[in-house]
């Protein structure tokens, strides 16, 4: 079964929750209903996400990988399993352009799932400004890996903002589109591939897409570490002892499968994702994990508890109260400026959701992949008094 964790008041809200809980065999719930549909055609219309925090300047280089060993999962006839990847690192200042957020037909293919009917033009997604820099030429010195996978249905962009910061934090971070599991994902050759599993769910459900998305991301780690291709410059960047995975919903389920099946990464973080795919009951060999929620009024999606019991290393579960589902992505800040309201129940701001989320993600990798110390994940925090700390 596909599913995310979420409430039951927001199911109108497509776009806000990407993809609402839905019964065996079904297809994705319905999209956000007509009063909530933008009506702007205003072409000047576009988001700005905030300033990355951290020190260093951000480049971004757009890569298209091709698994020649595996076939695509859900579309047999196409082939080896093409993905393509948003790679962020730290940049030398001053160089490279303005790197643009998405493809406007990327844009177009998402509104038009998320929001049908709606007239708000693509090029006010797809004009988001970012802080990135295509072509910058990269600092001196070598990094550690982040990789990061969005939630089903949702193009990589939807975790830009995550991304910039790390980068600006000193990570090199990986932005993995799924190909035929989002709205559209935009090939070098200009095509735009759709969603080939949104209606119709593979046998198996979300914890079979979690395994594929596994297989997905250990390869780009054998690309990007350069395994097979060590005179690629970013392998140089790499530090490909310090590796971690977050992702957002289907994307943050499947850190566990990754981490079972590939112990190079080091540390997982889960943003909001039911795990249809569970922790082994041999656990994950002692490394961390972090469980990171929106408050569900007391209810406990019982694949976290699960998880929970079996993690065997460090670890923690944060509640953010005031969220929602979308309030760990880049959702917030384009609904905002869209005018497209949050659930309800909603108190935080799309900005202080993204504060939160770089605050704490970005702790964690700090702390396990570079070995600072995080007081801010010891418990309560005085700047962060949305956050419930579990140990």
């Amino acid at each position: 079964m596909i599913r995310i964790r979420r409430t039951a008041a927001a199911a109108a809200l497509a776009l806000v929750l990407p993809l609402p809980v839905v019964a065996a065999g079904q297809a994705m719930a319905a999209p956000m209903s007509a009063p909530f549909i933008a009506a702007s055609s205003n072409p000047n219309l576009h988001a700005d996400l905030p300033s990355p925090t951290g020190p260093h300047a951000v480049g971004r280089e757009i890569l298209h990988f091709v698994d020649e060993h595996r076939r695509d999962p859900w579309v047999p006839s196409a082939g080896p399993r093409q993905l393509m990847v948003s790679l962020y690192y730290p940049a030398r200042p001053g160089t490279g352009g303005p790197a643009p957020y998405m493809t406007t037909e990327a844009a177009r293919l998402m509104l038009q799932m998320k929001l049908p009917g709606t007239t708000i033009p693509a090029e006010a997604v797809s004009r988001t400004r970012t802080w990135a820099h295509s072509g910058a030429r990269p600092e001196h010195g070598r990094f550690p890996l982040v990789l990061l996978s969005p939630g089903f249905t949702m193009p990589r962009t939807e975790l830009t903002s995550l991304a910039e910061d790390l980068a600006s934090r000193g990570y090199v971070v990986a932005l993995v589109d799924h190909t035929y599991e989002n709205s559209g994902t935009t090939f070098p050759d200009g095509r735009t591939l759709t969603c080939a599993i949104c209606d119709k769910p593979p046998a198996g459900g979300s914890g079979v897409v979690a395994e594929s998305r596994a297989k997905d991301i250990s390869f780009v780690i054998d690309e990007l570490t350069g395994r097979r291709h060590p005179r690629r410059w970013y392998a140089q960047m790499i530090d490909a002892g310090r590796i971690g995975m977050a992702g957002h919903s289907l994307g943050g389920a499947a850190a566990v499968p990754t981490m079972a099946t590939d112990k190079r990464v080091r540390a997982g973080v889960n943003l909001d994702g039911t795990m249809d795919a569970p922790v082994p009951a041999a656990g994950l060999g002692g490394r961390p994990f972090m469980l990171v929620g929106h408050d569900m009024g007391g209810v406990v999606d019982p694949t976290w508890a699960s998880a929970w019991a079996k993690l065997d290393g460090w670890k923690r579960w944060l509640t953010v109260s005031g969220s929602n589902h979308g309030s760990f992505t880049d959702v917030p800040i384009l609904a905002e400026k869209l005018g497209i309201p949050e659930p309800p129940g909603t108190t935080i701001s799309a900005h202080r959701s993204v504060q939160i989320t770089r605050a704490y993600v970005g702790a964690f990798f700090d702390l396990h992949l570079r070995g600072i110390r995080e007081p801010v994940l010891d418990g309560p925090s005085a700047a962060f008094p949305e956050v419930e700390v579990r140990r």
